[in-house]
């Protein structure tokens, strides 16, 4: 039978791949690409375009798409053979990646190139300019000895952060809490409850089961009422991979290990800090750029967030006997003050958005807004639970993604996109992009539609922003197509731009209906939540800023130690304090393994481009097709052709202004008593 892995332009067959398939086909594929690299490095071999680009083009796109697979498939069905496959492979993979960024003979073949650059075509032209950037990046300019050394630490960081990522996921699927009590769990809407019976039933037991996947653990947080059980399950979720649990999985050896290693890396490629290293390939110019726009937005946030508090404590004091908020509180007393000021509940909010629903609403505004449609259809798939949808241009497809949205073990936590296939012509066929939305949400029991949280529904248009931007690029060049390329502090613009969306009534009264009465979400109940939308903006936006600041702190400051790096945070920005044993930095894989290391800033770089884009649609009626026209020819269609501030400024007409921000997160309002 042929290896699945082997298959590079076609459609995966995920359901198809098993762990023994990871190693034969890389191993093909790596020495394909060996091969390729010696014969476009070979002195007889042009240096143009179609004799160096677009053979490594070629055999790169076969070798990435299977690890890129292997990868996905561990994080979305993580089984030991997997694991152990994927690990197996990883020292080989990163080696030969590393050797290709550092290749000399290859570096002069792209400066040859570039000699010729201004009779290229303007896009080709620019992505042999990043290329030229990439090899300096990678240390390919370098002697010998210093060369060799950033290969060792490629290799050692790779390991390092496959490592982190396993044992924060390894920690969460550990712990559990059983209880046949139903007393325990008082205050538990019910539909969070028939989730946490099915918990336990997966385990054959009897009861209910907590577990520190999301849906469970802030079933718990937001809802018991026992006091006791929140502080267990806080305790549990806040200590992971760190020192106060299964010592085996301690992260905190592998930060230390980690920074030093980043560290060493920048100054070997002659930057003062890794921090300076991260963004020498994105919009931010300096660390220094970055930790003053994240403090001047702190001084911004902090009065409300100092009033989220002290209204917090006040209620708490008065109505629930609370005469000390404590941490495991925090976002259970939140919820009682929302109930009681705005007279709602996440459960009642909850029953109207049923997930078939939500789906069809979501797909009806990008109809609205880019003119496209979707289609369920059928494909290979990694679990059960994907759904596979095509997307439809004047009927024609033109894209495929996957939706895989719902928590379970072996499964990572968080909510994400991945890329796929990237669009191009070959050989006179065009191939279509492909891409993964990936959530963590509660799964519908007892043969039930699933029903979203509305932050659910947020994250969803959120991943959906980012599948939008992957799934309609105009770009057919696969190195400025799609994702591929963009600044990672822009990146986030088309994701947090369609969140904005899910505060509309217009777009949200079109993607509700009652679980039971099918009616659809009541205005009133919609008023509600939008007086509700802000409600403790600035403690949210606080702690955004908190992990932003830590994480460029961390990657800029000589020999950190990482508890004081983040109490010296935590005293210039935070004002909840946190639990002593909290060890948040453990199971932060964003920066430790997940590509945000010294860029988690970009979150809030690109909320202000994001909320400022929205803003051009409130000008025309929200729901525009000309602006969305405007927006995908811009921007979504654009990829990485132009620099992400040129592209907003196309679509703007200026650079982009905090003021769009500020507004829509209620930091324009004056404070009152």
């Amino acid at each position: 039978m042929t290896n699945p892995l082997l298959n590079a332009l076609g459609l995966m067959d995920f359901g198809a791949v098993k762990p023994e398939d990871v190693k034969p086909a890389l191993e093909t594929l790596l020495a394909q690409a060996r091969e390729t690299v010696s014969q476009v490095t070979a002195p007889e071999t042009p240096a143009t375009w179609e004799a160096v680009n677009l053979p490594l083009h070629r055999v790169g796109q076969a070798l990435w798409r299977a690890w890129g697979t292997a990868h996905h498939l561990q994080s979305v069905v993580d089984t030991p053979a997997l694991r152990e496959a994927v690990n197996a492979m990883l020292p080989e993979v990163t080696a030969f990646s590393i050797s290709l960024g550092q290749n000399l003979d290859l570096m002069k073949k792209y400066q040859a190139m570039n000699e010729n650059a201004a009779s290229m075509a303007p896009l080709r032209a620019r992505i042999l300019a990043r290329n030229l950037r990439d090899f300096h990046l990678s240390g390919a300019d370098l002697p010998d000895t210093p060369r060799a050394r950033l290969q060792e630490i490629g290799s050692r960081l790779a390991q390092c952060s496959q490592t982190f990522k396993e044992h924060v996921l390894d920690a969460t699927n550990a712990w559990f809490y059983h209880t046949t009590n139903r007393e325990e769990l008082a205050g538990i809407p019910e539909s969070d409850l028939a989730f946490l019976a099915a918990q336990a039933q997966a385990r054959d037991l009897d009861g209910w089961v907590v577990t520190l996947h999301y849906p469970s653990y802030l079933a718990v947080m937001q809802h018991a009422d026992n006091r006791e059980l929140r502080a267990r399950v806080h305790y549990a979720f806040a200590t992971r991979a760190s020192d106060l649990g299964d010592k085996a999985l301690d992260n905190t050896p592998l930060m230390d290990e980690i920074l030093a290693l980043r560290q060493e890396e920048a100054t070997l490629l002659g930057f003062k800090n890794f921090g300076e290293l991260s963004l020498a390939t994105k919009m931010a110019q300096t660390p220094d750029e970055v930790k003053a726009f994240l403090m001047e937005l702190a001084q911004k946030a902090r009065p409300y967030a100092f009033k989220d508090k002290a209204d917090l404590e006040a209620f708490a004091r008065e109505h629930l006997a609370l005469t000390e908020v404590e941490p495991w509180d925090w976002a259970w007393a939140s919820e009682k003050l929302r109930q009681a000021r705005y007279s709602f509940s996440e459960s009642e909010v909850r029953a109207y958005f049923t997930e078939p629903t939500v789906f069809a609403g979501l797909f009806d505004l990008a109809e609205r807004l880019y003119g496209v449609t979707f289609k369920a259809t059928t494909a290979s798939v990694w679990h059960p639970d994907v759904k596979v949808f095509e997307v439809l241009r004047n009927g024609t497809p033109i894209a495929l993604f996957y939706a895989d949205l719902y928590a379970r073990e072996g499964k990572n936590q968080g909510a994400w996109m991945n890329d796929d296939r990237t669009p191009e012509v070959v050989d006179g066929h065009a191939i279509t992009p492909t891409a993964f939305l990936i959530c963590n949400f509660a799964h519908g029991v007892d043969g039930k539609a699933a029903t979203l949280t509305h932050d659910d529904v947020t994250t969803l248009f959120h991943e959906f922003g980012h599948c939008l931007h992957h799934l309609l690029t105009e770009q057919t060049e696969p190195d400025v197509a799609g994702i591929n390329g963009v600044e990672w502090d822009a990146v986030e613009l088309p994701s947090q731009f369609m969140e904005n969306f899910a505060w509309d009534w217009t777009v949200l009264s079109r993607l509700t209906q009652h679980e039971t009465t099918g009616e659809p979400l009541p205005r009133a109940l919609f008023d509600k939540m939008l007086a509700a939308k802000n409600f403790q903006s600035g403690l949210a936006c606080l702690r955004q800023i908190e992990f932003a600041l830590f994480d460029m702190r961390l990657h800029t400051t000589p020999n950190p130690v990482v508890t004081e790096v983040l109490a010296g945070v935590r005293r210039d920005v935070a004002v909840l304090e946190a639990s002593r044993y909290s060890r948040f930095p453990q199971s932060f894989s964003h920066i430790f393994s997940g590509g945000y290391a010294a860029g988690y800033y970009s979150y809030k770089w690109a909320e202000v481009l994001s909320a400022d884009a929205f803003a051009a649609f409130e000008e025309d009626g929200v729901v525009s097709r000309a602006v969305g026209e405007r927006f995908l020819s811009e921007i979504l269609g654009r990829g990485s052709s132009r620099d992400a501030l040129d592209n907003f400024i196309a679509f703007r007409g200026r650079r982009p202004s905090i003021e769009a921000l500020l507004r829509h997160t209620g930091m324009t309002e004056p404070l009152t008593d």
